[in-house]
């Protein structure tokens, strides 16, 4: 300690082992006496004491703010009423309540809901609190309800109803017994499986809406992969990554001949005794298409059509045959409807057939597409095996 430094020992004040020295008390000058020592050391004492006390108000002060402000942090958050519920019209305690409304007696109603009186009855409290009237006159010896407990029993058996029916439209939804599903066809389908398919499948789900369109197999295609189609039904297929294509029906090819001509051949014919006539063939576009398989079937019966005519579809095709425009190369199926003026004939050479499928994207796991999906496995099936007897 330095000569003049007096050693002040705080100890009395509480701080144990805690030393300072007159210099670090402000304001107060160094005593060139005892007695001015003394009244030195009486000054700064009590200035050390009005800082104590000024740091305990402080202290006391921030312990009294933050009582008050648990006290209001509790009171917005009271502990919830056990009466009072979340859900005010908990549709099981309104069940409850219907049954109550019905049997007009709490035993009886306690029975029906397969419970004990007391539940019951507490069920029904506590709703009486949720909805914030009396729904029960208890002070007779047969109860009745008040004049809210009949609003409420009125309103809520035609909410339970509409409840009942939107359970049971869901479930159909999710099952696929009900909903919109979206079928496109090449037109030549139109013939053979299909309106077998179509029939089999409203029957099994008479609550499933089919929407119907008729497209190419290009049309088909894109239909598909931009999501606005959920089935496709193309022939012969449709390829892509994304895409899943099954069997549907194959069949051989006919010729579709003007009846004057077909008179004419009565006996078996050959696919190249007809490298004279005029073929008439279908798609014109796109290609390659129905038209391209064609023209390889001639290619194997070594010819090539040299003036073919080129039309959109079947239906034209087979309308130019009757007038006796050309010939035509059709599936087997399309001979099952009849046009005046045209007969079909089968014919001895290569035949390779042609066949319908069902297409579907390999992510599309709406049930309604695999409700139709079995369906159309099982038909298929059936056609294979008609085909073999």
């Amino acid at each position: 300690m330095a000569s003049g430094d007096v050693g002040i020992d705080e100890n009395a004040g509480g701080a144990a082992g805690c030393r300072t020295s007159l210099h670090s008390i402000r304001g107060i000058r160094q005593p060139r006496t005892l007695t001015g020592f003394v009244n030195g050391f009486d000054q700064g004492t009590a200035t050390t004491n009005r800082r104590a006390q000024s740091n305990n108000g402080c202290d006391s002060a921030k312990r009294v703010s933050a009582l008050t402000c648990q006290r209001m942090s509790n009171a917005d958050h009271k502990l919830p009423d056990p009466l009072l519920s979340q859900d005010p019209l908990d549709l099981k305690r309104l069940r409850y309540f219907l049954a109550l409304a019905d049997e007009m007696h709490f035993g009886r109603a306690a029975d029906r809901l397969g419970i004990a009186q007391p539940p019951l009855s507490r069920q029904i409290a506590r709703l009486e609190a949720d909805v914030g009237a009396q729904l029960v006159d208890r002070s007779r010896s047969q109860i009745r309800l008040t004049q809210a407990g009949q609003l409420l029993s009125e309103r809520m058996r035609d909410l339970m109803k509409r409840m009942d029916e939107l359970r049971d439209e869901v479930a159909k939804l999710g099952s696929g017994k009900a909903g919109v599903l979206h079928v496109a066809f090449v037109g030549s389908a139109t013939h053979g499986v299909l309106p077998s398919l179509i029939k089999q499948f409203r029957t099994q789900h008479p609550d499933v809406d089919l929407h119907l369109s008729a497209m190419n197999n290009a049309a088909l295609k894109q239909a598909l992969i931009h999501r606005e189609i959920d089935i496709a039904i193309a022939r012969p297929s449709i390829q892509d990554d994304e895409i899943i294509s099954e069997m549907l029906h194959q069949e051989p090819l006919v010729l579709a001949l003007p009846d004057g001509f077909a008179g004419e051949h009565k006996t078996a014919l050959s696919l190249a005794d007809m490298r004279d006539e005029t073929f008439i063939l279908y798609p014109e576009y796109p290609r390659p298409s129905f038209a391209d398989l064609v023209l390889s079937v001639c290619d194997h019966a070594g010819f090539q059509p040299e003036r073919p005519v080129m039309v959109m579809d079947y239906q034209t095709a087979i309308s130019l045959v009757s007038v006796g425009v050309g010939v035509s190369l059709v599936p087997q199926s399309v001979s099952s409807t009849q046009k005046p003026g045209v007969v079909y004939r089968p014919y001895d050479g290569y035949n390779p057939g042609t066949a319908l499928s069902f297409n579907h994207r390999i992510d599309n796991r709406s049930p309604q597409l695999w409700s139709f999906v079995e369906v159309a496995r099982r038909v298929a099936r059936s056609a294979k095996l008609a085909s073999k007897v």
